[in-house]
């Protein structure tokens, strides 16, 4: 998302251009399917964090230029807004004690961060969207300067032709949320944790096949975004905002069925080359730049292209899980990218939530009866938005059982699967207990990050709707630092 690019306008020719180009690289990469050309040997995982960025007084510091300035590690990139920065951690093997190092490396790192950060201003808070986010902060002027970020804004409003139209009804129609924008910057409110599980060809269909069928119970015990624009949403508000920030799509292109941008998907799969070529067919390009790599000439002369402009398109196309071709030591290989959760409340929460995705995405993806072949796709989508609005509370269908709450069903089938992915990853039983344990106790207790920040709001209801999300947030904030997972706040 952050990668550099020139500042540039695109004529009609470049757009042909690398239409032409992507159709190349699509090719090129069937290719590379068939003849087996991927690093499958020792799966690694990887964790992305992105952050938002807070003054003293808990409202959002547009600062994560000077910020990024003072950490001065290449780990830590900018992001969207200038109230988000993002963290990428060295992927790692979970039978090497990764996720004991995902933990480790991001409290050193965050720490470290958290202390030069704040010499400027900024400190830094693991959550889906800042509570304290106001109309004020949703302007162009909140864009990082990065020219990928002002040409991608550019061209989705351009493509949609009008303004963005965000509307979102709280839990009930308590509270609804009314607003356009004449800018992308509603997509910079919407931070992730992001997963990444690299699998062999053969294996990608199932590993994203489960991904998705599992992501909704994933929103339900880790939401983490309940407010925006001091109005209570869904409990994953991110999810709707997301979409709806993002659509290139006018209403007469909405009733016509296109596809939208941010995207659950329609079908299950059985490639990877599904994903990728629905990429192609369905979407038109956003950021129509070619380089000069000819990919046929390089895979025929011993190369590994790098199918750029395949990449680049798959970039902005806004799955929940999404399909990643990437290279590493001259090496392509092949990953989802799980994206559907909100970091935080703090780094073991983070770490918790990543567990419980990589042992029961392995669970479900090498199950002798696949759970999509008892589901229909329907219904996974239906799970995914109903666990967003309702978060710990969520009613999901799960084939063989019915209608069943998201915290009995994760309690009573999922937290095993879990255990047993981990141990088939070679995660140490001790390890596995500890993180999993945090997500058996806050089905329990029936406790994640949001349902935590509305029960404090409510206890802070005399108080001005923007003075108590602030004083909630600023407690939010201290009790990250603790390193207590969310459960044990109350």
């Amino acid at each position: 998302m952050g990668e550099e690019v020139e500042a540039q306008e695109f004529s009609r020719a470049d757009r042909t251009r690398y239409r032409e180009k992507v159709r190349r690289c699509l090719d090129v990469f069937a290719r590379m399917l068939r003849e087996a050309r991927f690093d499958t040997d020792d799966p690694m995982t990887g964790l992305e964090v992105e952050l938002n960025l807070v003054d003293e007084r808990g409202d959002p510091a547009l600062k994560n230029t000077e910020a990024l300035a003072a950490i001065a590690d290449p780990a830590f990139q900018t992001e969207l807004g200038l109230f988000n920065i993002e963290i990428n951690v060295p992927p790692v093997k979970l039978r090497e004690g990764g996720l004991e190092t995902f933990e480790e490396l991001l409290r050193r790192d965050l720490n470290g961060a958290e202390e030069k950060s704040a010499q400027v201003g900024a400190h830094m808070v693991m959550i889906g969207i800042l509570p304290t986010l106001g109309p004020d902060h949703m302007t162009a002027a909140s864009i990082s300067p990065n020219p990928r970020y002002k040409l991608l804004g550019e061209q989705i409003l351009n493509a949609r032709g009008e303004d963005i139209s965000i509307q979102i009804a709280g839990i009930g129609n308590v509270d609804r949320l009314e607003t356009t924008t004449d800018s992308i910057v509603p997509e910079a409110a919407c931070t992730s944790t992001q997963f990444h599980v690299q699998t062999s060809p053969d294996s990608f269909a199932e590993y994203w096949n489960a991904s998705q069928a599992m992501c909704a119970i994933q929103l339900a015990v880790g939401a983490n975004s309940p407010y925006l624009l001091g109005h209570e949403l869904w409990r994953e508000t991110r999810i709707p905002l997301f979409e709806q920030s993002t659509d290139t799509r006018a209403e007469e292109l909405k009733a016509q069925g296109v596809r939208p941008r941010v995207w659950f998907g329609e079908r299950w799969v059985t490639s990877v080359f599904d994903l990728f070529e629905e990429n192609v067919r369905y979407f038109p390009a956003l950021l129509p730049i070619t380089d000069d790599e000819d990919p046929l000439a390089v895979l025929e002369e011993g190369g590994v292209p790098q199918l750029s402009e395949l990449r680049l398109h798959n970039g902005t196309i806004y799955r929940w899980n999404r399909p990643v071709y990437d290279i590493a030591g001259g090496v392509p290989h092949l990953r989802v990218e799980n994206r559907v959760l909100a970091a935080g409340p703090t780094i073991v929460d983070t770490v918790a939530n990543a567990a419980f995705y990589f042992g029961l995405v392995r669970s479900l993806a090498e199950s002798e009866r696949p759970l999509w072949s008892q589901m229909s796709f329907s219904a996974a989508e239906e799970n995914f938005h109903v666990a967003a609005q309702h978060g710990i509370e969520a009613q999901v269908y799960w084939p063989g059982i019915g209608q069943v709450s998201a915290t009995e069903l994760t309690l009573r089938r999922l937290l095993p699967m879990a255990r047993e992915g981990l141990a088939e990853w070679g995660v140490d039983s001790a390890t596995s207990e500890r993180l999993l344990g945090i997500i058996e106790q806050r089905c329990l207790l029936g406790t994640n990050g949001a349902e935590w920040f509305v029960r404090r709001m409510g206890q802070r209801s005399d108080m001005e709707r923007f003075d108590a999300l602030r004083a909630t947030l600023l407690e939010y904030r201290e009790r990250m630092h603790t390193n207590e997972p969310v459960h044990t706040w109350d």
